[in-house]
């Protein structure tokens, strides 16, 4: 595990996006593996300052993102769509037909279809070269929660009550918020040739600590990429120190 720790929020993301930079710049087909929330948002803003000034090129770079809720519509604005839309698909040069996330408007009795297809798909493209996970405060990666035991492929899972409290604050009427997902699983982000994983303020900083321990557990499923061959672990002080 390669460990980066930055200053601030700001030197995290600049940080960030200079390593996704460079894997596009030396493979200008890469396949990446995107996140949601809030830690990527400034990521994706230096990327998109690179490619406005010339310095990237994603024509060829195909994405799969890690998960969507379920069921929601691409277009509603809470859609993890919609975010990826806004932040960085719209604002660069990616073709429409190379950006993936898993179909949150399937509905529960298709899920099971949807998801071994995206796997399918992901197989497909040659794999993930380079996976952008964030971290839950109780160390989930994607929708990949605490528990007994985890899935391998890509699947549909029931919210906890601590990430429904978590997230329904950005709805607008948070009893709106899914209580499902689809998320890939902890096979598919193995898979990946490297990971990156982010985290960024003290409400991080167990869930990093526990990263860092020497415990590997589903109880707290980031443990488990202690185990990959290629990950790096990019937080800012506050994540790292508390």
């Amino acid at each position: 595990m390669q460990i980066i720790v930055c200053e601030n929020y700001e030197e995290l993301s600049r940080k960030g996006a200079e390593l996704i930079a460079a894997e596009v710049k030396s493979n200008p087909a890469a396949v990446l593996g995107l996140a949601t929330g809030n830690t990527p948002i400034g990521i994706y803003r230096y990327l998109v300052e690179s490619y406005n000034k010339g310095e990237l090129d994603f024509s060829n770079v195909k994405t799969y993102n890690l998960d969507e809720y379920l069921p929601i519509d691409p277009t509603d604005e809470n859609s993890y769509c919609a975010f990826m839309h806004y932040h960085l698909w719209d604002k660069v040069n990616l073709k429409a037909e190379n950006c993936h996330i898993p179909a949150g408007n399937v509905g529960m009795e298709k899920a099971a279809a949807e998801c071994a297809a995206y796997d399918k798909q992901i197989e497909a493209a040659g794999g993930i070269d380079l996976q952008l996970l964030g971290i839950g405060r109780n160390g989930h990666i994607g929708f990949n929660e605490p528990g007994d035991h985890l899935l391998a492929g890509t699947h549909a899972v029931e919210l906890t009550e601590s990430t429904m409290a978590a997230n329904g604050p950005l709805f607008e009427n948070p009893a709106d918020m899914p209580r499902h997902a689809l998320t890939m699983g902890m096979g598919a982000i193995f898979a990946a040739k490297k990971v990156l994983l982010v985290a960024n303020g003290k409400n991080k900083h167990d869930a990093v600590m526990g990263l860092l321990a020497d415990e590997i557990t589903t109880a707290l499923p980031a443990s488990l990429l202690k185990l990959h061959q290629n990950l790096i672990l990019l937080c800012d002080k506050e994540a790292y120190n508390g």
